[in-house]
């Protein structure tokens, strides 16, 4: 058993003083507010739950600040998409692992302690599959493995290049399944996660610009996780569906997908009311992604209206362009701020802290999209976050305003250790491995820049 005792903790029911963590196999067994110190050699200032990021694509890490010089006409989600394309192109199984490998170190070093994966990379560069199918999954696990993230594996199903099962382009060659190829795919995959504590594997059909709905109804019976799908970031995605279909995106998935609990819809940025109050009654998690959203130029998610309807949301780092967990919060508060021009927007009502609303819902919508528990309860894997009580934001502040500093005031990194199933892979707000994985990663951007 390993004991930890925090000066302030945020527990599941609340804040607490002077709590001591009994920690046994990674999970938490005990806590016990209003403890003794002295006997115990394990203290810290302040702990936090660890936050789930449900949303990334590790690989996207290896370009991350390449697409920012403007061309020859207005950019877009579109035109990044096609430079998008053109980087996968020389990423093999080794780089797939060590670019994931530097994602994760720097996702646990900003407070993430489970990542969903929506891996879409699969083959190799001509687009035929590896003799194993599932190379690059494993590749996404040896990544969380060595790093320590707790991993929820999400395999895309990706058939199509357009709504109505359009024909795919070549810069998408190495995504491409057909239903009996993903189901291989899925099998690999689950095989590769049998040694990684607490991992999930789940399904991701890519779009409906990818995946029609009678394929999504032939891969949902291949696991019990969770389903995740891209619906609604852009524009031009809802103009083409209603050229398509005479339906919006949200609507159009409602309508003909059994969306529950389990799924997880990620950005469904452009919704009308009726779309938002539908989403929040399903039960799904909207999976926000406001740093790249604005990096994308994609639009502004309906917040106060989805949670005022009761609905769900959590927060992921998707392109990985820049890996901030706090920022992550920050932003979604502040780009309802500008589009609502009101303050405190999310707190939602009167006398309530906007950054512990924002981390509390985050911590809550990240663990049902991801299926991992979360939340510092006994009986939950003991990931948890301390904060440097010294830091300038942090200092001197109790209970809800802790969390109000740490995500709106603090410039610099606040984040001292994290532990993953009790133990500690980021102390000093370095991870243990960081410079061996980031010189594998530099040496991955090297070869294929070159």
């Amino acid at each position: 058993m390993t004991r930890l005792w925090f000066e302030t903790a945020y527990l599941a029911d609340g804040w607490a003083r002077h709590v001591t963590l009994d920690v046994t196999d990674g999970r938490i067994t005990a806590i016990t507010p209003d403890t003794d110190s002295s006997d115990i050699a394990e203290r810290h200032a302040i702990a936090l739950p660890g936050l789930p990021n449900l949303h990334s694509h590790a690989f996207q890490r290896a370009f991350a600040g390449n697409t920012e010089v403007r061309g020859p006409s207005s950019d877009s989600f579109w035109t990044w998409r096609e430079a998008m394309y053109r980087a996968v192109d020389r990423i093999d199984p080794s780089d797939v692992e060590a670019i994931a490998a530097q994602v994760y170190v720097e996702m646990l070093e900003a407070g993430f302690t489970r990542v969903g994966e929506f891996h879409y990379l699969h083959h190799d560069g001509d687009g035929r599959p590896y003799a194993d199918i599932g190379e690059l999954s494993h590749a996404i696990a040896a990544a969380a493995g060595e790093t320590g993230i707790a991993l929820t594996l999400l395999p895309v199903f990706y058939a199509h290049g357009g709504f109505g099962a359009q024909e795919p382009t070549h810069g998408q060659r190495r995504f491409i399944n057909d239903i009996n190829s993903f189901g291989r795919l899925i099998e690999s995959a689950r095989q590769g996660l049998e040694s990684l504590p607490d991992a999930v594997l789940g399904i991701a059909p890519h779009s409906l610009r990818a995946a029609t709905v009678e394929e999504i109804a032939a891969i949902l019976p291949l696991t019990d996780g969770p389903i995740h799908i891209h619906v609604a970031e852009q524009t031009k995605e809802v103009d083409d569906c209603l050229s398509w279909s005479g339906r919006r995106p949200v609507e159009y998935l409602l309508d003909n997908a059994p969306v529950d609990a389990r799924w997880c819809l990620i950005h469904a940025t452009h919704m009308t009311a009726t779309e938002t109050l539908a989403m929040a009654r399903s039960g799904a998690v909207a999976g926000l992604c406001p740093i790249t959203e604005a990096n994308l130029g994609d639009g502004i998610f309906p917040a106060p209206d989805f949670v005022a309807a009761g609905g769900r949301y959590g927060v992921g780092s998707d392109s990985n362009v820049l890996i901030n967990a706090a920022e992550e919060l920050r932003l979604l508060e502040y780009s309802q701020r500008l589009a609502h021009r009101a303050r405190n927007v999310l707190a939602m009502n009167e006398g309530r802290s906007t950054g512990e609303t924002l981390f509390g819902s985050a911590l809550k919508g990240g663990a049902q999209a991801l299926q991992g528990a979360a939340g510092l309860a006994v009986g939950a894997p003991a990931d948890i976050v301390s904060l440097d009580a010294g830091h300038p934001s942090i200092g001197g502040r109790s209970g809800a305003a802790i969390l109000d500093g740490f995500i709106f005031a603090a410039a610099r990194p606040a984040i001292d250790c994290v532990w993953r199933r009790g133990e500690k892979l980021v102390e000093g707000g370095h991870h243990h491995a960081r410079e061996s994985v980031a010189a594998r990663f530099r040496a991955t951007l090297a070869k294929i820049s070159a």
